[in-house]
């Protein structure tokens, strides 16, 4: 016969005197795009996952789930990730940007502007991911040719062979940034 143990003073049910969930869950806070989102999930949710399935942000896109497309492409404290490939407890304290995030108000971040004036998507399925690793090469400063930009750019995938025009859109957006 099981017995419940006493919780310590404070606790709620179902959690420890640190208000941690007691059922494998573990409460998290995620700073999204500038805001601090508390979470109670399952040490094992991506962060992909948490974005789209607990805080409904759904411009970062799942692909193929295995880091091959680029498509879930986020910044991590500036730094491009596959945001399928990573844990969100992982980044807990850490400043995560989504295509959400990325733009200043309701003023286009340059790159977006760029993809839009270039034309540089079809179907529009890998644009955040493409947008996002775009950021980021440029931040990097990885545009000096348009075979630096290929390079660079090459763990996104763009199904609708949009890619000239993507570079396009790096190249013009490198030189606004």
């Amino acid at each position: 016969m099981q017995t419940e143990q006493p919780r310590p003073s404070g606790a709620e049910p179902g959690t420890n005197g640190n208000r941690q969930p007691t059922d494998g869950t573990l409460g998290v806070t995620l700073r999204v795009n500038g805001t601090d989102h508390p979470l109670t999930i399952d040490p094992r949710v991506t962060l992909l996952d948490a974005l789209r399935e607990y805080l409904g942000l759904y411009g970062t896109k799942k692909g193929c789930d295995r880091g091959e497309c680029g498509a879930c492409t986020v910044l991590v404290d500036g730094e491009r990730i596959n945001a399928c490939l990573s844990f969100a407890i992982m980044h807990q304290g850490r400043e995560i940007t989504t295509i959400e995030g990325l733009a200043d108000g309701d003023g286009l971040h340059p790159v977006q502007a760029a993809f839009i004036e270039h034309d540089a998507f079809q179907c529009g399925y890998c644009t955040p991911g493409q947008i996002m690793s775009a950021a980021a090469c440029i931040a990097e400063g990885h545009t000096g040719s348009e075979a630096e930009i290929r390079e660079w750019m090459s763990g996104n995938i763009c199904r609708c062979s949009a890619y000239p025009q993507i570079v396009a859109a790096v190249r013009q957006a490198a030189g606004r940034v």
